[in-house]
């Protein structure tokens, strides 16, 4: 009896070769309506210092899903084959699941941005995505830029939610500690107030 794959992929969804003959992807055998579940990840959890000397195919198609903490498909299965673009029709819903973010048509194949979920440098590499937003590369700051965490909003990983919450609160406190009032023409720190 063959083993079970330990991911998940809806029956409207088909992993096949790409046309352009470069990998693998998950593609339309049905629309599929804003907000359905497309796929939910499943594996084994590696802490970073072990999961960066794992064989290059298991990294490819492992997601972070913590800090330092990543999933890979054991064994693999079709739905791990879930591509980037930098126009992406899927998100995150929580740290496993895949959503759809608009309506997707027949045939079409279903991406996600790596944005949503990576925060470290593990699987960057030179897009070509072809999208008329294409970044050009890939990397594990992508989350910092401010239109993709706008235009993703909603679809990141909860760690990489966290980091986003927490940069204001950094900006804060970096102005907080820099002002300064001068009495007596002796500059004193003052706190800034905090906007919550």
């Amino acid at each position: 009896m063959p083993k079970q794959p330990s991911s998940y992929l809806s029956s409207r969804l088909k992993s096949r070769p790409k046309a352009t003959g470069d990998g693998n992807g998950i593609f339309t055998l049905q629309p599929i309506n804003k907000g359905d579940l497309l796929a939910l990840f499943g594996g084994v959890i590696y802490e970073w210092e072990a999961f960066i000397h794992l064989p290059e195919l298991e990294r490819s198609l492992g997601i972070q899903v913590e800090e330092r903490h990543f999933l890979v498909p054991r064994p693999i299965g079709e739905g791990d084959y879930v591509n980037h673009s930098c126009n992406p029709n899927a998100g995150l819903s929580g740290q496993i699941g895949l959503v759809a973010m608009r309506d997707i048509k027949i045939g079409e194949e279903v991406c996600f941005d790596y944005a949503m979920s990576d925060t470290l440098p593990y699987d960057e590499f030179n897009c070509e995505c072809g999208s008329a937003n294409c970044r050009g590369f890939v990397s594990g700051n992508d989350w910092q830029r401010p239109e993709l965490q706008k235009r993703y909003a909603g679809f990141f990983a909860p760690h990489v939610q966290r980091k986003i919450d927490a940069q204001p609160a950094e900006k804060r406190a970096f102005v907080r500690g820099t002002r300064v009032k001068k009495t007596s023409g002796i500059a004193t720190p003052v706190a800034a107030p905090v906007y919550e």
